[in-house]
């Protein structure tokens, strides 16, 4: 780094003895040998990591050959990113909770701005995406997986299986509901396998040389994840009504019936398939009133539930009493059907 810097520097082609004399290391070498060794050593690792090192005379006068890197030719090219591309890398820096790879993602910030790269972070400053990945298992599988490792560790099927030790070639970390799961072929069965992070025990070992694990060409991590942990079984359609321009995610997931008016709001209604009950009610109470559920009545009074808890919780925190956060049903208040829950 420091001879880069140097070369950096200079306009001029610098001279190995006035290289040597100016940057740090050099200069305590042993011997002239030694010197000489250690600077054609770094030459050739520049150039087998791509800096553009120029050799060269400054007159014709001049008896011995010189160096210095053209700025030109080593300076990163112009990065243009469009509007939602530059919000996208603000969302990217954002998104892990893990110290390992936030710094990893804060680096990548640093080096777009110093490139001329303005990302706007004011852009999405009401969205705050979030990975989450506490396992301890985490960080040292997603290195093995980098490094091209062989791992071993202790695993459980479920919570209450024996657990047991795996010896595995780990080919990629995948969230998938929520959940973070390892790819691997697994050694000892000679097949392929998703193992839970949450479900791996401490440590997490290395058994082999780097570059060793090789993952086949064309391998679907994320499909491989949806085959093992499967999706739970359908138990009902719901129909719900979404405001217009709303709850994109739950869109996605839902089979459009057509338009619809809502409490006076345009929408329109979907129908979803049940199969977590509990993470439906959850996510459709987390909507609020861009959310109605229209049928069935169990599972419009579940989420019924979900906001008058969660109204009664947000009185208890102001100081307020549970009457005032929630009002009774019969009482004259905007607030006395719980939003986002259709009467129907």
């Amino acid at each position: 780094m420091n001879l880069v810097l140097c070369l950096l520097s200079t306009r001029q082609y610098l001279t190995a003895e006035r290289i040597r004399a100016t940057v740090a290391g050099y200069a305590d070498t042993a011997s002239d040998e030694a010197f000489f060794r250690m600077f054609e050593r770094d030459k050739a690792e520049l150039r087998d990591l791509g800096v553009p090192l120029e050799t060269g005379r400054r007159s014709v006068f001049d008896t011995v050959d010189g160096y210095r890197i053209a700025r030109q030719d080593y300076e990163l090219g112009d990065i243009e990113l469009a509007a939602d591309e530059a919000a996208a890398v603000a969302l990217a820096a954002r998104l892990w909770d893990s110290p390992q790879l936030a710094g990893a993602a804060h680096g990548a910030l640093v080096k777009l701005r110093a490139a001329g790269v303005e990302v706007d972070e004011d852009a999405i400053a009401g969205v705050q995406p979030r990975v989450r990945a506490t396992e301890p298992a985490f960080a040292p599988l997603l290195a093995a997986v980098q490094a091209g490792r062989v791992v071993t560790f202790v695993h459980r099927s479920h919570p209450r299986a024996e657990a047991k030790r795996r010896t595995v070639e780990p080919w990629g970390v995948v969230s998938w509901r929520g959940r973070w799961y390892l790819v691997a072929h697994d050694r000892d069965r000679n097949d392929v396998r998703c193992f839970r992070l949450s479900r791996i025990s401490e440590p997490v070992s290395v058994v082999s040389a780097a570059g060793e694990v090789r993952v086949p060409p064309g391998v679907d991590l994320m499909a491989l994840v949806r085959r093992s942990a499967g999706l739970p079984p359908v138990s009902g359609i719901a129909r719900i009504w979404v405001a217009r321009g709303r709850a994109v995610g739950l869109r996605r997931l839902g089979q459009l019936v057509g338009a619809r008016t809502h409490a006076g709001r345009p929408g329109d209604e979907l129908e979803l398939e049940l199969r977590d009950r509990e993470t439906m009610i959850r996510w459709l109470a987390g909507h609020g009133p861009d959310v109605a559920v229209l049928e069935p009545a169990e599972l419009a009074e579940a989420v019924r539930r979900c906001l008058s808890g969660a109204a009664l919780a947000h009185g208890a925190r102001d100081g307020r009493s549970a009457r005032e956060a929630h009002p009774a049903r019969g009482e004259h208040s905007p607030h006395s059907e719980p939003v986002g829950v259709s009467r129907a």
